[in-house]
Order: C-alpha cells, then structure tokens, then sequence
C-alpha cells in the first residue's frame, strides 16, 4: 500500500490534524478564512467513521445543500483512500448531511403523530408565506385603518425576527424595526391568526421548521428520543446560527459530548438574518470546562501583505477569538486608492481590470466587491459604456417563476387538500373558475370535515364544469401515483394551463423538464417539496436579465454574497465612513462591530491583488429621510493611519484619475470680462 493510502490525512497540517483526531469533550473549532474549514470537517467524519462510528449515528448540519454534499463528497473520497476501495465502490454515506431546516423537517415529519403535527403537512416557500401573512391581514383589516400599516413582506420578516431572535414582538420593532412603532398590539394580533391560518392548514413555513424542532426538544422524552439517535453532532459555519439553532443543539447533547461546531467569528455578518455571534464567542462557556478550542490559522488563499492587513483590520474588534492568520506567501501590499468621486471610481475600476486582463488575468478571476447593491450603479454604467462584460450575484430564483410554482402547487394541494394558497393558485388556472368561485370552494374545504368529499361535491358554473371534472380526475389519480411518476400527471394536467396562460410557453417547459428531472432523484413527493423549498436551484427560463453569452465576464458582488468565495484580484468599493460602515449601522456598537467583520470578509477574498477604493465625494441613498444627497468621505474608521502606513500602498489622486488626468495641458488665461463688456 503507498503512503496516500496509509494516511490519507497527510495533506493536514498539524492545526486540521489536532481538530480531525479530538475525541470526547465538545469541540470549537475557529477557522480563519482560507484556512481548510470544508476539508478539516469532512476530514475529521471520515476519521470518526473508520474508528468505528456508525455513519447512521453521524448528525452534520451545514447551512445549504450543497456544502453538505461536498462534505460528503470529501469525506468519501478520504474513506476511499484510506479503505483502499475500488472506483466502483462506494464508500459509507451520511444519511443525516443537511441543513438545519432540511434535518428539522425530516425529523418532524418522522415524530408527525407525536407532536400532533400532520404527517402530510407541506411547506411554503418565503413567497407563499408572504401571501398568506398578506392574506390574514386582509382579513383582519388591519390595512384600512387611519395610520399607516406595515406591508406584509414586513410583516413577514417581523416575524421571523421574533421566531429566529426568540424576542418578543416589542422587543424587535424597537430595535430592528421602529418605523413600526405604534403596531405592536395589531401584529400580535396578526402573527396569531397567520399561525392559526398555517395550523388550519396544515403547513408550515421556513421558521417553523426551527421553531418546532426547537418546541420538540423542549419535551424531555422527545429530547432524548432524538438525542439518543446520534453519537456525534458536527455543525458548519457556527457564527451563522442563531439563537433557535443553539437551543437546538443544546437540546440534543446537553453536556456537549460528541459536539464539534467549526466557525469564524471573524466572519460572522448576517444578524440581518438573526445570526448570533454570541453563541460561537459564548460556547467555551456554555460547555467549561471540558470544551476545547483550537484555531486554524494556516491561510491557504491569500499573500501575507494581504492577511497582514485583514489581520491588522480585525485585531481591532472590540471582542473576538485571538488569531492572527499566515501564508508565507509573497506579494504586494494592499493599495488603497483616492479618487475624486463615483464616477472617477468606476473608471479606475475599469482601466484596472482590463490592465489585469491584458497582464493575463482572465476578468472571471477578478471581482468588484460593495456594501450594498447600488454602490455599483456607476460601475455598472461604466462597464457597460465601455463593453466590459459582467455577472452581478443575484436574480429571479427557480421558485419565483410563476410556471414552477404552478406546478408545485398542483402537488401540494394532492398532497394537502387544506393547503389554502396552493389550493386557490391551483384552482383560479382552471379555465371559468375566478377568485370568488376559488374562495367559496376554500371556504367550504375548511369547514369540511372530510377535505376531499368537499371537493368532490363543489359545484362550480357550468363554465367552468369541464375543466373542472379534468382537475378532479387530475386529483384522483395524483392521490394514488407512485412517485416520480406524480409529477408526470401533473404536467399532464398543468401543459395546457401553460400553452392557455404564456406565450412563451415553449421556453417555460424547459423549466418543467428541469423540475421533473429533479424530481427523479427523491424517493418521494414529501422529500422532493421539502428540500426543493428549503433549497431552491437559483435560475430560471425567466432571467431577470439576458441570458450571458460572453467568454469571460467581471464578477460584481455584495460583500455578503462574496462569503465563501475567491478571486486572484478584489476591488472593494467606498471604503468611506458612510459606506463602510453604512451610515445605518453606526447606532449600536454590536452593528459598527459587524460592519468591521464585512470588511474583513470582502478583504480576505483577495488571493493576490486587494484593492480599496476611497472617493472623497459620493452620494448616499439608504435612507428615506436624507434624500439623494452626497457627501465628502473619510477613510473607513477600520483603516486608522496607523494601519494604512503600515500594511497598504497609498496612491494620490491625480495618479489614481491615470494619465489622462495626470498629464493635462495647462489651459490659456483669457479676460473673459474684457470679451463680454465689448460685445455690448
């Protein structure tokens, strides 16, 4: 056997290899960025299984689909490795890889008659709840009052503050929310009826497949049921949890034995989403003392110029994990370039990749990265102007198409009869059936005890009689269809809708396909609705933009998006008080502290080349009450001067405008008063 079959963990340094080879006590693993987190984790699976762990027994929860499958991927290939398997052999699985809400609704699928859940509940994506959040207000009245109410996506991200924070609904409006002020009574109200609209339905929503995990394990005798089915609890990018999730997990290894949850502080940036960082910084404590914390700080993306200054950016917050990240790989100091305004900016920007272009590196290994998405609009125009392709992240997701969530409709009402929105969508395609026939039809389900014979006896106008029997035949044979062979039928039944509604039908089939191709990989209708809801593909035949046709494009990015991600050269954009931080999250001490972690996660993006723009004039936009307006920036307050002379390559401004501006010819002096008084 050669030596990477006898150790496959060989590549590890001896920071992974203390993480892989820990046993016992709960487990903090802090790796910086760009230091080997994905490879560390899966690592130290495969090193859990070939010591005898039951990969059955293994929970890893992660926070899309697509890390926990290349962490199984990973982790397969160093069990290949290390078992000595064929091509042909296929190495354990982890049946229990996935994200938090696909775990948690799996899970209550499983304990359905315990909970007095019902076991054919279906989910609404983030759109559905919308509507039905927007449906009870209707209801409730509570838009047609003399003060102005909050719309229902507000109302809507209200409420999954309150649910993911675990706060109460004052506490959330006077902190996250006060231009609600004044509303507290009437959206207690209104969360109460949506959750009993959901209850009456038999659905739930993205949070309550947290909230009612989380109210599961807070039953002692479920608590150990489910506990007791694992061994070993691994969790991805802890700094992104928020307090429901650590509860959770509380729950289910109390003494934290068997618990390993591997993170960055440093990187923790979504408390717009209701990420606590107080739970990676708290866990030492949590579990004292027999946790152990290790640090990986071994960069294997960035040079040294550039770790220096992320490093010197962030030893500056006002608490964290003590790290300092290395490479010993050479490279240019940062540059941190004035310029006189956005429009100055976005030609730098310009000039400076298609430089970096002709020096060999291709536009896809570049991006331009921005607090939030206008700070590109000059940008934008610019590239555009100059024919310099680009993808910016962002666009209609698979879900948002109004053909996909047809036809996902026609299966979930098969599956729930009492699901009201997939219900009413479903039934107002059918040709003669309107909005009104549509509610009586709802109405009456509701109030059946038998969901189908109400149904079945529905008596729609005669012109609607003949779509309507083809959808009760639709439904039947839904109801007893083996699965993939469901949502056969039900294109079946949903083409003609399709052909009757758009069109450009033929270019949304394309989407249909793709949805039933999908579909082929489930081994049943509830696992293909739940995880297709929880994670979503992101295009659709409905691009928000062009379909990109282009051999090379810039890459422009949110700083957010930009988590996870790599380019040999960063441009970050605004790096002024006002932008970096944003004006509006200069309230709070805790926001001025996620405002600096931002800018550490945009720098740390860079491999070779990092780039911070600094206009000294730009417009701000974020907030109603200012207007349009600009202002004269300062540096970034995370770049004090002692860091900037030390750790960055300053350039002037008449060297940052290029030579254009740079080399001007002196204009002629003329007495423009003189010329004017004669030619009176």
């Amino acid at each position: 056997m050669n030596a990477a079959l006898a150790d496959p963990f060989a590549a590890l340094n001896d920071a992974q290899r203390a993480a892989v080879e820990h046993r016992g006590a709960p487990l903090l693993v802090i790796a910086g960025a760009g230091t080997g987190k994905t490879m560390t984790l899966a690592a130290r699976v495969a090193r859990l299984v070939l010591d005898g762990a039951d990969p059955n027994r293994i929970l890893l929860l992660t926070f899309s689909r697509r890390a926990a499958q290349e962490m199984q991927r990973r982790c397969g290939a160093l069990l290949h490795a290390a078992l000595g398997l064929h091509a042909t052999q296929g190495a354990p699985l982890l049946p229990w890889a996935g994200t938090f809400h696909a775990v948690g609704a799996r899970l209550l699928r499983e304990y359905a008659a315990s909970i007095g859940l019902a076991p054919q509940f279906t989910l609404l994506d983030r759109a559905d709840a919308e509507d039905l959040m927007g449906w009870v207000r209707q209801e409730l009245e509570l838009g047609s009052g003399e003060r102005r109410f909050p719309l229902k996506g507000t109302c809507l991200a209200i409420y999954s503050r309150v649910v993911n924070a675990q706060a109460g609904v004052d506490d959330v409006v006077a902190t996250t929310f006060p231009w609600v002020r004044g509303h507290e009574a009437e959206l207690k109200r209104l969360f109460a009826a949506y959750v009993d609209a959901k209850q009456r339905q038999q659905v739930l929503d993205y949070d309550d497949l947290l909230l009612y995990w989380q109210q599961t394990m807070s039953e002692p005798a479920l608590a150990q049921a489910i506990g007791a089915r694992f061994d070993h609890v691994l969790v991805d990018e802890y700094q992104d949890t928020n307090r429901l999730q650590a509860a959770i997990l509380r729950a289910l290894q109390p003494d934290g034995r068997g618990l390993t949850v591997v993170g960055d502080d440093a990187q923790a940036i979504y408390s717009f989403r209701a990420a606590e960082v107080r739970n990676i910084l708290d866990f030492p404590a949590q579990f004292a003392p027999a946790a152990r914390t290790l640090a990986l700080t071994h960069n294997y993306r960035s040079t040294q110029p550039i770790l220096d200054a992320s490093n010197a950016v962030i030893a500056r917050a006002a608490e964290r994990f003590t790290k300092d990240l290395h490479s010993g790989r050479a490279g240019a100091k940062p540059r941190l370039v004035t310029v006189a305004d956005e429009a100055a900016q976005a030609r730098f920007v310009a000039d400076d990749v298609l430089l970096q272009r002709e020096n060999g590196l291709r536009l896809r290994q570049q991006a331009v990265l921005f607090r939030t998405g206008h700070h590109g609009a000059a940008l934008e125009l610019e590239l555009t102007r100059r024919g310099i392709p680009f993808v910016k992240y962002g666009g209609l997701r698979f879900l948002e198409a109004a053909h996909v969530k047809d036809l996902l409709s026609v299966l979930r009402w098969a599956q729930n009869p009492r699901g009201r929105l997939a219900a009413f969508r479903v039934a107002t395609l059918i040709p003669g059936l309107g909005p009104a026939s549509a509610r009586r039809l709802l109405d009456a389900i509701e109030t059946a005890a038998d969901p189908l014979a109400a149904l079945r006896g529905f008596k729609p106008s005669a012109a609607a009689a003949a779509g309507w029997r083809d959808w009760l035949a639709a439904h039947a044979a839904l109801a007893d269809a083996p699965w993939p062979g469901a949502i056969t039928l039900a294109r079946r039944w949903y083409e003609p809708q399709l052909e009757r509604l758009h069109e450009d039908a033929a270019i949304r089939r394309g989407d249909l396909a793709q949805l039933e191709r999908i579909a082929a990989t489930f081994t049943s209708r509830e696992r293909f609705l739940a995880e297709l809801t929880l994670d979503p593909p992101e295009a659709t035949s409905d691009e928000s933009d062009a379909p990109h046709r282009d051999e090379d494009y810039l890459i422009l990015s949110t700083m957010h998006s930009a988590k996870g991600q790599e380019w040999a050269s960063v441009h970050v954009l605004n790096a002024v008080d006002g932008c970096m931080p944003a004006d509006v999250a200069t309230g709070h001490g805790d926001e001025i502290e996620e405002e600096r972690r931002l800018l550490y996660v945009a720098m740390t993006r860079a491999r070779h080349q990092l780039t911070l723009l600094v206009p000294q004039k730009f417009h701000l936009t974020q907030q109603a009450k200012y207007g349009d307006r600009h202002l004269y920036g300062a540096l970034t307050r995370f770049i004090p001067e002692d860091i900037a002379q030390r750790h960055f390559e300053r350039m002037a401004p008449a060297a940052a405008l290029g030579a254009e501006a740079a080399n001007t010819t002196p204009l002629p002096a003329i007495d423009l008063m003189a010329r004017v008084r004669r030619a009176f």
